[in-house]
């Protein structure tokens, strides 16, 4: 069974914010699963009192070469995932938003080793995304500007392979059928999960 889970915005948005230094960028991040940057005539909801239920923001606790290690909440709402942007992106003249990947444990549910990768466009929904670790293929599945792995019951195989690989390879076709490739290096991957599952264990 695929789940269509992500990172929530105020995750992403949190993240981002609190971590934009550590990843070493400075631009806003967009709106995740929408793809749009922020309305700076809008309020800035990071500047806006929590409201009482409302998630809990992340805190940007580590940064190992690429990768971001984030926790939000606690006890039995507690999430731990680590992300990276990618280092290089192909074609280099397409323009589109950012891209991420995510990997997160959330223990309270039971989740461990979910995978997750935002695209900074949407993805032609008939396409055959992939992602190449090393030797190893895995099939995607597209929802919008976001990836998942299609088998979700490879997510320990997949994370297993990118602690002994140097670099992460997603291809997906956009909708006006550019095939576009993001490579992601991986060192630092095995460290930033370690902490992550000492964190939310």
């Amino acid at each position: 069974m695929i789940r269509f889970l992500t990172p929530s915005a105020t995750l992403l948005a949190g993240a981002l914010a609190a971590g934009a230094l550590i990843l070493g960028t400075c631009a806003a991040p967009p709106a995740f699963a929408q793809g749009k940057a922020a309305d700076p005539k809008k309020p800035d909801p990071k500047k806006e009192e929590a409201k009482p239920g409302a998630p809990a923001k992340p805190s940007a606790i580590d940064k190992i070469n690429d990768w971001g290690v984030y926790v939000a909440g606690a006890a039995k709402a507690k999430t731990c995932y680590v992300l990276a942007e990618p280092k290089e992106r192909a074609p280099k003249e397409l323009k589109r938003d950012p891209g991420y990947v995510f990997i997160t444990h959330r223990p309270g549910e039971n989740v461990r080793n979910e995978v997750s990768v935002v695209m900074g466009f949407d993805v032609k929904p008939d396409s055959t995304p992939k992602a190449e670790v090393g030797s190893a293929n895995f099939a995607l599945i597209a929802k919008g500007p976001n990836l998942w792995l299609k088998n979700a019951a490879q997510e320990t195989e997949f994370v297993n392979a990118l602690r002994k690989s140097p670099r992460l390879i997603i291809k997906a076709d956009s909708l006006r059928g550019n095939t576009t490739t993001d490579t992601y290096a991986l060192a630092g991957v095995s460290a930033a999960l370690d902490r992550i599952g000492k964190e939310c264990q």
